[in-house]
């Protein structure tokens, strides 16, 4: 088998790979899932992880489950439907309510990400979750993760090594991103 085979691929992602290194693919993935947003809230990929679980689900449904209010689970579907994640579509036992289900990108993007998850969405959820309560901020993003994530494959660098990990956005935004979690005593500056 060559290791562009998926299955292949798979079990080298798995093997070959350290807990900190996974963690940054993982969230690398999420921000393709939405559209290539490092700063999406790490919520909204909680919020994208269980739709792909739960296909044909309802914001309803969502709401119960993640324990997240009406106004926030709103927003975010109106988001992610805007950019294309999810699709809404008449729901069989309920006309005033929507289904969702993933597409495109984001489908692809989710299942790459789960790959490195043992192929289950509550690992992918776990992983999220434990961001957001590592992080402990009132809204912390997929750049605040993968700056801790980089920052735990490597136990100490430099800010300018840890910068060169982030994503191809202007370098003020990643400089505000890390001296935040630097204020908020997430990371220590060395």
């Amino acid at each position: 088998m060559a290791l562009n085979d998926p299955m292949m691929q798979q079990v080298a992602n798995r093997v070959m790979t350290s807990q900190g290194h996974k963690a940054c693919r993982v969230i690398d993935f999420l921000v393709e899932a939405l559209g290539s947003m490092p700063s999406a809230p790490l919520r909204r990929a909680l919020i994208l992880v269980d739709i792909d679980q739960h296909p044909n689900t309802t914001q309803t449904e969502i709401m119960k489950r993640l324990n997240l209010p009406k106004p926030l689970i709103t927003r975010e579907i109106d988001w992610l439907y805007n950019y294309g994640c999810i699709m809404r579509q008449e729901c069989c036992d309920d006309a005033r309510s929507k289904e969702l289900l993933l597409c495109g990108y984001s489908k692809l993007s989710i299942n790459k990400a789960l790959a490195y998850c043992a192929d289950n969405h509550e690992n992918l959820k776990s992983l999220l979750s434990g961001f957001m309560s590592a992080l402990n901020l009132e809204k912390s993003t997929l750049r605040d993760a993968k700056l801790v994530a980089s920052l735990y494959e490597r136990r100490e660098a430099l800010k300018k090594d840890i910068l060169a990990d982030l994503y191809d956005v202007p370098g003020a935004t990643d400089h505000r991103a890390y001296n935040k979690l630097v204020q908020e005593g997430v990371i220590q500056n060395g």
